[in-house]
């Protein structure tokens, strides 16, 4: 699951500031609540996107059946009552769980939504016929029932254990796309796809002006808490510099994605500012390829001591302290975020770059012309290392590039605009085509539970699996196995200690470096009040959110 900023929009949304007739206009003159987002979201049908600004954006117009708090813990939404072995929602061997529907739940244009919902929703995302995101978890279920509309019984193929925090991240209409599908075998082309326009959260989306702004209003046939704020009103800007001066100019409610760099700015301007721990931290994560037939990725990265030679040639505190002013941390395990399942909790790895020179030499890189750059069979040791053109990015890049130099590696940095970085294998996305050595974002398990399917072997893309989100290409038996395991245990403890594994194997084998933390960071404006915030269901609670005259 990564997490991806970009700058876009540049001259659009200079001019997007001067707009007052589309409900944007000063945050301080109207009942409407204004966002701004550093990135526009690619999509807002569900199943479609693993974006974080979809993501955050999601609990305005749909829901989950269970959404989780400003502490992350699940509460019931949708449903009568959270699922468990205690109340007969979950059975004994952890394969069938059976969710009981609120009554009344229904969409916006007043169809009634029921368990056809949810079983459609399942169909579309194994269908090999739509082009999803990702079909995770859905493919691990056998079969979907509805004894009744307000009654879903899932059955799993396996016991399952992250379903909690894995299924029905929103939900497909079925009353208007099972025609589209019956009738053009896909539901990618749909309207609805494109435009969701209906959907059951508090708002329904009103207008989506691309590249610069989107609009939602109240939906009026809401079978919740009624929203107090009339509509929500989000503007897209150019970059962090854009949206620091929409929040002090008070023409933005609250800026999503702060960078650290803007976090005292922005507190002596007067706003406020919340850090919500989200299981993400960013990470260097190296293309691991160890079949030949790939023909991906350097050969030396498949040598663990090239790779925690790397570790130690650089110095991610340095980093934390000069760039982020010390507001972050060096995260040690994928797990930092989720500390019981960092048990025993790892260190980082230090900076020691006379060590790093010593196992390069130890593992046959050296530099026999005096050029600066380690050799091996007549090979230089030089990587292509990639990330996205935010601009704490490109000073990271510039920093390791140096520090790396310093031990005899060469490194190629490259900045991508991350709507083609990100992009998907089948949309020919550099990243997800292998096509560098060294890649750096910020990722974490399916927070708040510990999963990592998408390290799986068989997650690697390919022109048959095109959606396949292995990136780094690496195909670990042991790691695979555990990951399996890990996924299937129903028992907290025994998956504690399965996860325990994992993270000492991602450790010792360096198959990732980690840079800093990084929780969601938000501005709130002095107007704005009842604001609280979830790592996972982002604005839970934006139905209570209020603006003060």
């Amino acid at each position: 699951m990564k997490k991806f900023i970009s700058s876009l929009f540049s001259v659009v949304i200079v001019a997007s500031f001067l707009l007052t007739g589309c409900g944007g206009g000063n945050a301080a003159t109207a009942k409407v609540v204004t966002l701004t987002y550093p990135q526009e979201f690619d999509s807002l049908a569900p199943l479609y996107t693993s974006m974080w600004f979809s993501w955050t954006t999601w609990q305005m117009y749909e829901h989950w059946p269970w959404e989780f708090d400003d502490q992350n813990k699940p509460f019931p939404v949708m449903v009568t009552e959270i699922p468990s072995v205690e109340n007969g929602g979950v059975s004994a061997d952890g394969k069938t769980i059976t969710m009981h529907l609120k009554k009344g739940l229904k969409w916006s244009d007043n169809a009634p939504l029921d368990a056809e919902d949810f079983i459609f929703t399942w169909k579309m995302a194994v269908s090999p016929k739509n082009a999803v995101s990702s079909a995770y978890p859905y493919d691990k279920i056998e079969g979907i029932t509805a004894p009744d509309p307000q009654t879903v019984v899932i059955k799993f193929t396996d016991p399952f254990a992250p379903w909690l925090a894995t299924l029905w991240h929103g939900l497909l209409p079925a009353h208007i796309l099972q025609s589209v599908f019956d009738n053009e075998g896909t539901i990618d082309n749909a309207e609805w796809v494109q435009l969701p326009t209906v959907g059951f959260g508090p708002y329904v989306l009103a207008e989506w002006e691309k590249g610069s702004y989107a609009k939602f209003v109240k939906n009026p046939n809401y079978w919740g808490k009624a929203p107090k704020i009339p509509e929500v009103f989000i503007r897209f800007v150019a970059d962090d510099a854009a949206q620091v001066a929409a929040l002090k100019a008070g023409d933005s409610d609250l800026g999503t994605f702060i960078a650290y760099s803007d976090v005292p700015g922005l507190k002596s301007a007067g706003l406020k500012l919340v850090s919500e721990p989200n299981g993400y931290s960013e990470w260097l994560f190296f293309l691991v390829n160890t079949d030949p037939n790939l023909k991906k990725g350097n050969p030396a990265l498949t040598d663990v001591n090239v790779r925690k030679a790397f570790a130690l040639a650089i110095d991610p505190a340095a980093i934390n302290k000069n760039l982020h002013y010390g507001l972050t941390k060096t995260p040690a395990s994928f797990w930092d975020a989720l500390p019981f399942y960092n048990n025993p909790p790892l260190k980082p790895y230090l900076y020691d770059p006379a060590q790093a020179k010593k196992l390069l030499d130890q593992a046959g890189w050296v530099d026999s012309n005096g050029d600066g750059i380690r050799e091996k069979n007549g090979v230089k040791l030089e990587l292509t290392y990639a990330t996205t053109i935010r601009k704490d990015r490109q000073d990271v890049q510039a920093i390791l590039q140096q520090e790396l130099a310093a031990v005899g590696i060469k490194v190629n940095i490259s900045s991508v605009d991350d709507s083609l970085y990100f992009s998907t294998y089948a949309d020919g996305g550099p990243a997800a085509k292998g096509q560098f050595d060294v890649m750096e974002w910020s990722d974490g398990p399916m927070f708040p539970d510990p999963d990592i399917y998408y390290w799986l072997c068989s997650e690697i893309p390919s022109d048959e699996y095109p959606t396949g989100e292995n990136w780094f290409y690496l195909c670990d038996k042991n790691l695979d196995q555990l990951i399996q395991l890990e996924s299937s245990q129903v028992d907290v403890t025994a998956r504690q200690k399965t996860i325990s594994q994992i993270n000492q194997l991602f450790y010792d084998k360096v198959y990732l470096i980690g840079l800093w933390q990084d929780p969601d960071v938000y501005a709130v404006g002095p107007r704005l009040k009842n604001v609280k915030f979830s790592g996972v269901t982002m604005f839970y609670n934006i139905a209570d959110w209020d603006l003060t005259k």
